[in-house]
Parts: C-alpha cells; structure tokens; sequence
C-alpha cells in the first residue's frame, strides 16, 4: 500500500534535508582540514556519508511502499566558521533541527494512522538521540579545549578510536 501524498512529500522534503546535512558536515570537514584537525576533519567526513546514508535510508523505503521520489534541489552549506566552537554549534543546531523534522514526520505518520511509516521512522528518533549527544558533547569540549585545538583533537581522534569511554561515533 502507497503512503499518502502528504507523508510522500514530507519523506521527499526529508531526504533533501538529510542530503544538505551531509553536505554541511562535508564543509565542516574541510574547514576542520584546512585548520589542521586531521581527526576532527574525519569524524565530519565520517558525519557527512552517515547523513547521505539516512537520505538513501528514506529513499529506499519510499520505493519498497511504492511512494514517488522527488530529488530536490540542495542549497549550498555554510562553510566559512570563525571557530571550531562555531563549527560544533552549527553541527549541533542542525542535529537539534533534524530532530524536530523527525518528530514532525512521526507525528504525521501517527495523525493519518500510517503505522508502516511510524515504524519506519523509529530508527531515526532513536539515532537522532544519539546524534544529538555526540554534537552536544563536541561543543562542550571544544569549548573547553579554548584554544588548545591540538588537545581536542588528539581527543577526538581516542573518541573515534573508542578509547576514551564516549560514544562518539
């Protein structure tokens, strides 16, 4: 059974917001780079295919319920950042704004009583939780790492490693 056209088009809209994180998180990368936070670089790289792998994640679930997908334009990401404090806010402020998209979808999906899609939509409130902590997290220690970045980013790099008892991913 098709979704309806509202839920479609919310999940279409939703694929180009996952897209736009991705390339958000790619831009953060290469400003991460080109300030020399090779670890932190990749942790956003790493960011970036985890956000289009979501986008995909919802495309292919509109193709098994038979829904319509709708590529849509991508707007251009902020790329330019006074800080890497900046950068992590951002990071943050964009997770916090997908989770408020993901909670509009799942509300939609309970309103027309489309228990498929509700369904569907678990994983991501569920990864949205955790998102949410790891961005929370990095703006609290860039923060606190002021301006020792290399500190940071040694820091990050055990993260990824998981040596230093996160869940950061």
């Amino acid at each position: 059974m098709p979704v309806s056209e509202s839920i479609n088009q919310k999940l279409n809209e939703q694929i180009t917001n996952e897209l736009f994180a991705s390339q958000s998180y790619l831009a953060m990368s290469c400003y991460f780079d080109t300030q020399g936070l090779i670890h932190m670089g990749r942790l956003f790289r790493a960011q970036a295919d985890e956000e289009r792998a979501h986008a995909m994640k919802i495309l292919d679930y509109l193709l098994e319920v038979d829904g319509r997908v709708s590529l849509q334009s991508i707007d251009a990401p902020k790329h330019t950042f006074e800080s890497v404090v900046e950068a992590a806010e951002t990071a943050l402020q964009q997770e916090t704004q997908v989770t408020s998209q993901i909670h509009a979808l799942v509300t939609l999906a309970d309103s027309e009583k489309d228990y498929a899609t509700r369904s569907f939509l678990q994983w991501f409130v569920d990864e949205q939780v955790e998102e949410t902590a790891t961005m929370s997290q990095l703006v609290q220690l860039a923060r606190m790492a002021g301006p020792n970045l290399l500190h940071l980013d040694t820091y990050v790099s055990r993260l990824r490693e998981g040596g230093a008892g996160s869940t950061a991913t």
